[in-house]
């Protein structure tokens, strides 16, 4: 209730005639709405003060209010000042209430304009908007020390304008909000009710274009130092108020003039705009707070001076310039504040209540650092939004993953106001983590299966070089054994044996690979380097079948990002398929053909053609499904695999019937981004 000073009606608030509530020592209890229409003071104020600075007192005053004790009631007629200077007229009836002992409790007026004023009052129910002033208390202590600095600037024979008018916003930035009423709250508070508004910077509400004439009288009234005095001016609008007159005085009873009272008058630009603007805040108020979506409202809107002044300085890549500056990240952790969040938030954090989380941004990102600096690198890159996935501490100790969204303003027209918002995503990163491990030992035990498959041909493959060290090594030995031994011989011999030795190991270690359990590790490689590995695997399946393998390796193509092992499982999967497909074909030629290529989307990809009977036409949509077989021993899990693997390199695969027969499969994944 405005002006109330506790336990008063909320009926009063309402009533048209100006209601005033007194102690018995005539201190101000309660100062209603229709008090502020007809005197022109906020109650903030005028609760707490005697009424003798506006009232033209006569040597009848003291008696009149003896009397009126007394008596227990009053009515006559009072002159009393207003903001403007001017005495005004007042009809007033005053009554006492008493306690249940008899003693007087407090004094109750009841006022309207006089009737020999121009204006008649108390006619109708309704104060119109237009009398109402959208009144402010404001805190000015942390702005004092930059009065000085105003003053001589001023005063200088050669005043820079430029550096003025930063003085004026720094003023203005440093007084905080004490206190507003209704009105204030409805012009310019958006979503936010007055008790949101209090504590804040008076630079998140006042206008821009009328900051510099608000610093201009606060100084004015606080260099003169003369509580009760009011210092007006017009003011041009604002687009907020049509006309405006903004009236600043300092509250009487203060030696160090720390706070001071700012009321502006004039008519809405648009009076039907107050319902629809009304309207429409308290929908986007609703919307906002019933949100699933966790939601704060930032104003970083002292960053964008520091991101003009950065951007003058000729800065294009803010990233490089916030590495030899990291202080300026600490400063927007520690400046830019929270001026709103919804219950989404308040539940997301843990919190007790909306205001635990109202204050500075540096909260959100003691989890993820790196992600404020990103934010920031937005906002000067003029993005409109930018999003992640990221980390944040909540109030209760617990760590959340989070999609993190920023919605960048632009100002004037959204009043630099910035938006965060975040989902919940802890449990979709578990259950991610959880697929991915499940999905990382099914190719495992799927490439052990292969392994075991291909036996026959890596113990062929390995026999090679340990056949040719036992030859070697025995040569060398006939040579060392005789009468003169041919010492350059054995070296010659001795080298080959190191050879064979290291081929052997390279062997054993490609196969030690295969058969490890391992995390996926993305590197670029040079996919005709894993096709030429993969063969080796299956040299000794094709051999025994009599199959031919053709290469068409493209030359001086770019390396993929992938990793080794997957990729090589992907190709001998497909190989065994072929030659188990070729082994049927009694008749024609057997071969496998293998050629890369870089294709229209810049990806690289490897072709796989057998000469074998091809597949059923109602079977090719169906291969990469998981359990589909057409082997009588096979268990349908192999293709799917490879179509995963593929998926997760950001790839694809497919299969189709080759137009000269056999059977043809295709993938194609990413070029490394240095390549590409």
């Amino acid at each position: 209730m405005s002006g109330s000073a506790g336990g008063e009606p909320d009926i009063a608030d309402l009533a048209s005639e100006s209601v005033v509530v007194f102690d018995t020592s005539g201190v101000i209890r309660y100062w209603n709405p229709a008090s502020e229409a007809l005197y022109g003071w906020p109650a903030m104020s005028m609760v707490g003060q005697g009424i003798g600075h506006l009232s033209e007192r006569t040597v009848d005053e003291g008696e009149h209010w003896r009397l009126l004790l007394q008596e227990g009631n009053w009515q006559g007629l009072v002159s009393r000042r207003t903001p403007s200077g001017v005495q005004i007229a007042a009809d007033v009836r005053q009554y006492v209430r008493f306690n249940a002992d008899g003693t007087a409790r407090d004094v109750v007026e009841y006022g309207r304009r006089a009737q020999n004023q121009e204006q008649q009052g108390g006619g109708d129910w309704h104060i119109p908007d237009r009398l109402m002033a959208a009144s402010w208390e404001m805190d000015v202590s942390e702005a004092l020390p930059l009065i000085p600095l105003i003053l001589e600037q001023k005063a200088a024979a050669d005043p820079d304008p430029a550096r003025l008018t930063t003085l004026g916003l720094e003023f203005v930035q440093a007084m905080r909000v004490l206190n507003v009423n209704e009105r204030a709250a409805r012009l310019v508070g958006g979503n936010r009710g007055p008790e949101l508004m209090i504590g804040q910077s008076v630079a998140v509400f006042w206008p821009i274009e009328a900051r510099a004439p608000l610093a201009d009288l606060v100084i004015e009234a606080v260099t003169a130092n003369d509580p009760g005095t009011t210092h007006r001016r017009q003011l041009p609008s604002d687009g907020i108020l049509r006309d405006p007159v903004m009236s600043v005085w300092l509250p009487p009873g203060r030696d160090v003039p720390d706070r001071v009272f700012v009321a502006a008058n004039g008519t809405a630009d648009d009076d039907r705009s107050y319902l629809y603007l009304r309207a429409s805040e308290a929908r986007y108020r609703k919307l906002v707070q019933f949100m699933p979506m966790a939601m704060w409202q930032v104003d970083a809107s002292h960053m964008a001076k520091i991101y003009a002044d950065v951007r003058g300085q000729g800065v294009e890549d803010f990233d490089a310039y916030l590495t030899e500056h990291p202080e300026l990240i600490e400063f927007a952790a520690t400046s830019v504040s929270v001026t709103d969040v919804n219950r989404s938030a308040v539940q997301l954090f843990g919190a007790e209540s909306s205001h635990d989380l109202m204050r500075h941004v540096g909260y959100l990102f003691t989890a993820t650092p790196s992600a404020l600096r990103k934010v920031m690198i937005g906002r000067f890159n003029g993005q409109q939004n930018w999003t992640d996935l990221i980390k944040v501490h909540t109030l209760d100790g617990r760590t959340l993953d989070v999609q993190f969204s920023v919605t960048y303003p632009k100002p004037p027209a959204e009043l630099d106001v910035t938006i965060f918002g975040m989902i919940d995503v802890t449990e979709r990163i578990q259950m991610e983590t959880e697929l991915r491990q499940l999905q990382a030992d099914f190719t495992h035990a799927a490439r052990i299966s292969t392994l075991g498959e291909l036996t026959t041909s890596i113990a062929h493959e390995v026999n090679q070089p340990l056949a040719a060290i036992v030859t070697n090594a025995e040569t060398s030995l006939r040579w060392l054994s005789r009468d003169e031994p041919n010492v350059e011989k054995v070296k010659e011999l001795t080298t080959r044996i190191a050879a064979s030795a290291r081929r052997a190991n390279e062997i054993v270690q490609r196969i030690r690979n295969m058969a490890a359990k391992r995390e996926p590790e993305r590197v670029a490689l040079d996919l005709d380097e894993v096709a030429q590995e993969a063969l080796m695997f299956v040299r000794d399946e094709v051999e025994v079948r009599a199959i031919r393998i053709a290469t068409d390796f493209a030359k001086d193509l770019p390396k993929a990002m992938g990793d080794r092992v997957q990729l090589q499982q992907v190709l001998v999967n497909l190989l065994v398929n072929s030659a188990q497909a070729l082994e049927v074909q009694k008749q024609g030629e057997r071969e496998i053909r293998l050629a890369t290529s870089r294709d229209a989307d810049g990806r690289i990809a490897l072709t796989l053609h057998d000469t074998g009977p091809g597949m059923a036409e109602d079977h090719i949509d169906r291969v990469f499904e998981g359990f589909f077989t057409t082997k009588d021993n096979g268990m349908g899990i192999g293709l799917a695999i490879c179509q995963s693997i593929i998926a997760e390199h950001g790839g694809s695969i497919s299969a189709s019937n080759h137009p000269d027969g056999g059977a043809q499969f295709r993938f194609a994944i990413p070029a490394h981004a240095a390549d590409a």
